[in-house]
Order: C-alpha cells, then sequence, then structure tokens
C-alpha cells in the first residue's frame, strides 16, 4: 500500500512538473541534451560547443527580453523590433564616426542610440494606439518598411569616418563594419572564466542578468502593474482610471530601447555592425524564442526569455555542427536554415496556447 502510494506521489510530481514546464519545451530541452551528449560521440568539442551556445545565449538574450514589455501592456510581440536595431545601429556608427573607442565606444553608442529608441519607439506606439487590435500586423511592415528605408539612408547620410564609408566612393556606409579597436568583446572580455576548451562570457551575461532584474523590478512597481493590467484587463484598467494609451507608448518605447541595446550587445560579441538588410528578420528569431520560453501573446516573464533563448540557440548552434559531424559533408548553412525557420513555424503555431 505504501509502495503504491509513494509511486502515485512521484508520478503526481512528475505530471505537475511536466505540466508546469510545459511538454513541448521539455520535448526540445530533451533534444538538446542528446545532441550535447552526440557531439563528443562524432568528434565535436563538447566544451566547444557549449561555448557557442552561452556566447549565443549572451548575444540575443536582451533582443528576446525586449518582447516583455509590449507583451505585458497587451500590444503583442514586438515584430518591429528592427526599429529599435536601428537605434541601435544609428548609435554604434555615430560613436565610431565621433571617433570614441574602447569601452567607451559601447556606453557611447548606448547614449547616442537612446534619443533614437525614444523618437522611433513613441512613433512606433502612436500608432499602435491607433490600430488596437491589429498591432502584430502592422509592427510587421513597420519593421519591413524601417529597414528598407534604412538601406537608403546609410547611403545618404554624411558618414566620413574611413574605418565605415566605402573606399573608392568616400562616402556611403559599407555593408559589414568591424568592431576591432572600437568595442569588440567589450563585455564577453570582461570577468571571462576559461576552464578548458569552455569559455563564459561572464561579462556579457552580468549584463543581461542586470537588464532582467531591472525588468523584473519595474514589473513589480505601480506603472508595471499598471502595465500588466492594461494587457490582462483593459476595461478593468480603465475603470480604474489608468491612462491605457500612455502605458501602451511607455511599453513600446521600452522595447524599443532594449532593442537597441540588445543589438549593440550582439555587435560587441559577433565582432561586426551588420547594416542594410541584415536587421530584416531579427525580430522572427526573438519572437520565436520568447513563445518557445513558454510566453504567450499577453503574458511573459523573465524565466521565459532564459528558457528560450538557450533552447532556441541551443538547437540552432548544436543541431548544424552534429549533423555535419555524422554524414561528413559541409552543410552547416543549409541545416542552420532549416533548423531556424523550423523552430520560428513551430513557435509561431504555439502563440495561442496557454502559457505554462
Amino acid at each position: 500500500m505504501s509502495e503504491s502510494v509513494k509511486r502515485s506521489g512521484v508520478q503526481g510530481k512528475l505530471r505537475s512538473f511536466v505540466q508546469s514546464f510545459g511538454l513541448p519545451r521539455l520535448i526540445i530541452a530533451g533534444f538538446l541534451l542528446l545532441l550535447f551528449i552526440a557531439a563528443p560521440m562524432v568528434g565535436s568539442d563538447l566544451g566547444v560547443q557549449l561555448t557557442n551556445t552561452i556566447n549565443r545565449f549572451s548575444w540575443n538574450a536582451i533582443l528576446v527580453l525586449a518582447m516583455v514589455p509590449m507583451v505585458h501592456s497587451g500590444c503583442g510581440l514586438n515584430f518591429g523590433l528592427p526599429l529599435g536595431i536601428i537605434s541601435g545601429l544609428l548609435g554604434a556608427t555615430l560613436s565610431m564616426e565621433f571617433g570614441f573607442s574602447g569601452p567607451m565606444s559601447f556606453v557611447m553608442a548606448i547614449v547616442i542610440s537612446t534619443p533614437f529608441a525614444i523618437l522611433l519607439g513613441g512613433g512606433y506606439g502612436w500608432l499602435l494606439n491607433r490600430i488596437k487590435g491589429g498591432e502584430m500586423m502592422i509592427a510587421t511592415y513597420v519593421g519591413f518598411s524601417s529597414v528598407s528605408f534604412m538601406c537608403m539612408m546609410w547611403l545618404l547620410l554624411p558618414y566620413h569616418s574611413p574605418n565605415m564609408v566605402w573606399g573608392l566612393a568616400g562616402k556611403g556606409l559599407r555593408t559589414t563594419i568591424s568592431v576591432e579597436g572600437y568595442y569588440d568583446k567589450v563585455l564577453s572580455s570582461f570577468l571571462q572564466i576559461q576552464i578548458g576548451t569552455l569559455v563564459i562570457p561572464t561579462g556579457a551575461l552580468l549584463f543581461f542578468a542586470l537588464l532582467a532584474f531591472a525588468m523584473w523590478a519595474f514589473l513589480l512597481t505601480k506603472t508595471g502593474t499598471a502595465m500588466t493590467a492594461v494587457g490582462s484587463n483593459p476595461t478593468f484598467a480603465r475603470a480604474a482610471g489608468i491612462d491605457i494609451d500612455r502605458i501602451r507608448m511607455l511599453s513600446v518605447v521600452m522595447s524599443t530601447w532594449l532593442a537597441a541595446v540588445g543589438i549593440l550587445v550582439y555587435e560587441q560579441g559577433f565582432g561586426f555592425v551588420q547594416l542594410y538588410m541584415a536587421p530584416f528578420n531579427m525580430a522572427l528569431p526573438a519572437v520565436s524564442a520568447i513563445l518557445i520560453g513558454g510566453a504567450t501573446v499577453n503574458k511573459a516573464t523573465i524565466m521565459n526569455v532564459i528558457i528560450g533563448t538557450f533552447l532556441f540557440q541551443g538547437i540552432v548552434t548544436m543541431t548544424p555542427t552534429v549533423m555535419n559531424n555524422m554524414i561528413h559533408m559541409d552543410m552547416s548553412e543549409v541545416i542552420r536554415i532549416i533548423v531556424s525557420n523550423g523552430m520560428i513555424l513551430y513557435a509561431l503555431t504555439r502563440k495561442s496556447e496557454a502559457s505554462r
């Protein structure tokens, strides 16, 4: 009798864990674990693969965190993320143009990108307030059109730094600009920990932790609670005297600023500033990551950000490497495209699923 009670208790705990974590996330986590186990068996260094996964997590986590404010305010998933990315790119290029170098160039890139993020985020928020109910569709077009518009502006804006402009023409920014000598690895190399072939970018992880904690703390404030109320029940929020349009605009500005900071963190780890069409599809991986982490269109937590980013980036990083070593053919880019787009497609089918 006691054994059956214990067995039922274990089964109940297991069922409760599956329900709380979510069966889809459990399956993806299990698959990722299998990839880590299989990596040494097919001749891939496990430490290097863990390093790559952690690095990609640190590059992308803030871009995923940028989804949280808009989800809480009921504006939906931020497919207009390229607006924030463009703000960050303007901050990065202007910081280089003004001659800042080293860690100061990273700080100044954030400072310079902030007014652009406030301006673009404010206009974006005003637009979303005018079309309540169709935010995600409009956001997609806003993101795509802004990237296309900036393709012209990168050629026309009066940049003169020889490290950025086309050599022969002397005007127009290059497609890819190295951040070496500026803020290359400024966070990743700070307090870096190395254990054999495993390298942990402590500074980048701490920077994300700081912003994540700030977001968590903000959501506990009076304004943060009002933001959650607007997203959960606009009618109740209006009856409570909350200015819904102002709160929604604040969430959009916050999301845009976080995206600007997020792309700067991505660049310092990646080593390059990529312009023109590079930001075109960057919203999709961020949206997919937070959905895979368990968020819905009206509810998201910091834990959703952490779990989703690690699972998404882990699968995208590990699958091509393991598959290449198994079939002994260089198909990494093809496999990466298939896996990343497959993950995006799967995540978008889960957007209406109740949060676990």
